[in-house]
């Protein structure tokens, strides 16, 4: 069985967010209300399905379309969960035996999905692609993420950014 976050471990999550959409808007230049206007939504562990669940990975992203009556559909409309896989996430701290911290670990995790969710609602990529195009997307994304981190860069982050580098699956894309 799972490790959940608890509730402050949550609210940290939800910081992280909130402070990933920040630095997004600032590298993008777009709005923060149009950063919002990009439908996607974020659960933990908790609140998975089971195909939302990925082990070996810190969050997972997953697209949904639904057509006018709510049903799935190809053309209605479509919007991204990104699924935060608490006990993967927990265990990395852990591990790191208190030179990973959670908070700047999941800003980098945040940042890194939305920058994967902004780049499939712009159309810059397909949300559907082959094994080799996922790589070359995850390095791209992961290059853009270290970019847009580098106005927030502290001690703590720069660690992170240093042991979970390109070297290291912290998402994965899921159709």
């Amino acid at each position: 069985m799972g490790r959940y976050f608890n509730t402050a471990q949550i609210s940290l999550a939800n910081s992280a967010f909130q402070h990933a959409e920040r630095l997004i808007d600032d590298y993008f230049r777009m709005s923060l209300e149009k950063i919002r206007n990009h439908r996607y939504d974020v659960r933990t562990l908790a609140f998975l399905d089971k195909h939302e669940v990925k082990e070996g990975a810190f969050a997972h992203l997953c697209k949904y379309r639904y057509g006018k009556d709510g049903e799935p559909n190809e053309g209605g409309l479509h919007f991204y969960r990104i699924c935060l896989q608490d006990d993967g996430i927990l265990d990395a701290v852990e591990r790191a035996h208190s030179f990973i911290k959670l908070s700047p670990l999941l800003l980098y995790i945040a940042a890194h999905e939305l920058v994967h969710v902004v780049r499939f609602d712009n159309g810059e990529i397909s949300f559907e692609m082959s094994a080799a195009e996922k790589r070359e997307e995850e390095e791209k994304v992961h290059g853009i993420t270290r970019e847009v981190l580098q106005a927030a860069l502290k001690p703590d982050l720069k660690l992170v950014l240093d042991c979970f580098s390109n070297r290291y699956q912290l998402g994965d894309i899921y159709g």
